[in-house]
C-alpha cells in the first residue's frame, strides 16, 4: 500500500502540471511563482533542521568505533575506524561523505533453511548508492550553465567528460544513464525483497519517484521531447537574477520537468533525504573517541546534593528502631 499510494500522489502531481499547463495555461505559476517558493522552503527548512540539529545537547563522546582505540604504543591503533584525534575523525567523515565507506562495510544476515545464519555482502547496494549520488552531483554541475552567462570553463570540461563516448546526436550523457539505472535497481531492491519491502513507507517510495521523475523528465526533455535550450537559459537566468521573464513555447514536458524539482526540493526538508546534511552533524562519526585519554564531564549535570548515611539513619531512626534493624548509632 505505501507503493501504490506513494505512485498515486506522483502520478497525481505530473497530471496536476499537466492540466495546470495545457488547460488552465498557468505557465506563469509553475514557471516562476512554484520555483521560488520551492527554493525558499527548501533553504528555510534546511536551516531549520540544521539549528535544530545544532542545538541538540551531546553531553559524551559517542563515536561509533570498528576498530582498535588508542593506547598504548605497542598496540596498533585504528586510525579511522576509531580516531583518536579531531583530524582522524574529519578524514572518516570525509570518506563516509565521499566514498560511503561504512555502507561498503556493511553486510547481510540471512536465516538459510537449515536454520543457519549467513552473512553476505551488501556491495550491490553500496554501488548503486554511490553510482546514483555521484551521477546526481555531475548532473547539478552540469546545469549550472543555464544560470551562467558566460559559462564556466569547468562546467564545460565536466560536460565533455560526461559524455565522452559521444554516442548519439545530441551526445548521450553517461550520468544519464547511470542515475536511471542506479534508481532503478534501488527502487526494483526495495519491491524484490519481501522482507525490505514489509517495513518500507511511503517515506521510502515517494523519494524515489520524484527522483525518477526528475531524471526520466529530463532524459526525455533532451533526447526525446526536445525544448530550445535558449528560452530555457532565458527562463533559469531570469529566475537566478530575480527579473524573471517566461519565454514562449517551453512546452508541457519541461513544466513537468521544473514541477518535480520544485516538489523535491519543498520535500527534501521534511523527509529523510537531509542525511545530506545530518552526517556531518552525526556524534556517533563527527566526534573522537578520546574517553581514555581525557575525562569528559558532563556540563548539564545538575549540582548533586549530598545525603550521608548518617543523615538517612537520623531521619528513619524510629522507623528502623521499631523494624529491629541495628542502627549504627544507638
Amino acid at each position: 500500500m505505501s507503493f501504490i499510494w506513494s505512485l498515486v500522489i506522483f502520478s497525481g502531481l505530473v497530471a496536476l502540471v499537466l492540466l495546470g499547463v495545457e488547460g488552465a495555461k498557468l505557465e506563469g505559476l509553475f514557471g516562476i511563482w512554484l520555483p521560488y517558493a520551492a527554493v525558499g522552503i527548501f533553504v528555510g527548512g534546511l536551516i531549520a533542521r540544521v539549528v535544530n540539529w545544532g542545538r541538540s545537547p551531546v553531553p559524551f563522546r559517542i563515536p561509533t568505533t570498528c576498530g582498535q582505540q588508542k593506547s598504548l604504543p605497542f598496540i596498533r591503533h585504528a586510525r579511522l575506524d576509531n580516531p583518536a584525534t579531531g583530524l582522524g575523525a574529519a578524514a572518516r567523515v570525509a570518506l563516509e561523505v565521499l566514498t560511503f565507506r561504512s555502507l561498503f562495510r556493511n553486510t547481510k544476515a540471512q536465516l538459510t533453511q537449515d536454520r543457519r545464519l549467513v552473512y553476505g555482502s551488501e556491495k550491490y547496494l553500496w554501488a548503486g548508492a554511490l553510482a546514483f549520488h555521484w551521477a546526481f552531483l555531475v548532473i547539478l554541475v552540469r546545469h549550472y550553465r543555464f544560470f551562467a552567462e558566460p559559462v564556466p570553463v569547468v562546467i564545460g570540461w565536466i560536460q565533455g567528460l560526461d559524455g565522452f563516448f559521444e554516442v548519439g546526436l545530441p551526445v548521450i550523457y553517461a550520468t544519464d544513464v547511470v542515475i536511471l539505472a542506479a534508481l532503478g535497481y534501488l527502487l526494483g531492491r526495495r519491491l524484490a525483497d519481501a522482507r525490505l519491502r514489509y517495513f518500507s513507507m511511503a517515506a521510502d517510495y515517494f523519494p524515489l519517484f520524484l527522483l525518477l521523475g526528475v531524471a526520466g523528465s529530463g532524459v526525455l526533455l533532451r533526447y526525446v521531447w526536445k525544448t530550445d535550450i535558449t528560452r530555457v537559459k532565458e527562463l533559469a537566468v531570469g529566475l537566478a537574477s530575480f527579473r524573471p521573464v517566461l519565454p514562449e513555447g517551453l512546452g508541457a514536458m519541461f513544466y513537468v520537468h521544473l514541477f518535480l524539482v520544485c516538489a523535491l526540493l519543498a520535500y527534501f526538508p521534511f523527509s529523510k533525504l537531509t542525511h545530506m546534511a545530518g552526517v556531518f552533524l552525526s556524534p556517533t562519526r563527527n566526534l573522537a573517541n578520546s574517553n581514555r585519554a581525557r575525562r569528559h564531564i558532563n556540563p548539564w549535570n545538575p549540582p548533586i546534593v549530598g545525603h550521608t548515611y548518617a543523615e538517612w539513619e537520623e531521619e528513619f531512626r524510629d522507623k528502623i528502631k521499631a523494624a529491629g534493624i541495628p542502627l549504627d548509632r544507638e
